[in-house]
């Protein structure tokens, strides 16, 4: 049987580009360039991991599109309809795995992201077992959603870990004193870099027992005010 862990109750996972291949970002970039605009690191800062509210104005803008930001998204969903017809959703290899393996360990899990329920019941449905609660948190009205995951559980924030692939999370992650692991691609990885993340995967095959303690290890020092 496995020793407690001092800290660490919950792994909140999100789901677009931790659990699930990312669909996202490469249509935002194809949608903005095919328009004229640019796509660079400052376009995706401003645009990924946003309300839609917030979203669909900064593509919009970017794209040089004189519409209304839920017209914008109205175009960006279509494309993004087709890229995925093309592309197809599906979990990352390893994603049933870690799952697994953080419930074994004694932790509970929950999915998240910014799209409804129904995105999570349609390509992770076969894995809603593994998850607590609700299963799945749908965080576009209170985006990131670090403080509301954690009061949905009933937990401090300093019980929870969250895996993402947004700097944005991190960067709320670390301004809360919250356990954070990230996963990032292109842009998201200089940016988390500079925000000095500590923990960094290339596949959910390396969030292990290890690594899991180490970051449970590390929340136990930050909660006793033995670290920054």
């Amino acid at each position: 049987m496995h020793q407690h862990f001092g800290r660490l109750r919950l792994v909140a996972l999100n789901i677009d580009g931790v659990l699930l291949n990312d669909t996202f970002s490469p249509v935002i970039g194809n949608f903005i360039t095919s328009r004229g605009g640019v796509y660079d690191a400052g376009t995706e800062r401003r645009i990924l991991s946003q309300p839609r509210s917030v979203a669909g104005n900064e593509l919009a803008r970017a794209a040089g599109l004189d519409v209304t930001g839920e017209r914008a998204l109205e175009l960006y969903f279509a494309e993004r309809d087709r890229y995925v017809a093309e592309h197809p959703v599906r979990p990352v290899s390893g994603a049933a795995a870690l799952v697994e393996r953080i419930r074994g360990l004694g932790l509970m899990t929950v999915c998240y992201g910014g799209l409804d329920k129904s995105h999570f019941d349609a390509h992770l449905g076969a894995l809603a077992h593994l998850f607590d609660g609700p299963g799945y948190v749908c965080t576009d009205a209170f985006r990131p959603g670090i403080k509301e995951i954690a009061a949905l559980f009933s937990l401090s924030l300093d019980k929870v870990l969250f895996v993402d692939d947004v700097a944005r999370v991190a960067e709320a992650a670390r301004e809360l004193g919250v356990s954070f692991i990230g996963r990032p691609s292109g842009f998201q990885e200089t940016f988390m870099a500079e925000l000095g993340v500590r923990h960094l995967v290339g596949s959910l095959d390396a969030i292990d027992e290890n690594l899991l303690r180490t970051v449970d290890a590390e929340g136990a020092l930050r909660a006793t005010g033995a670290t920054s």
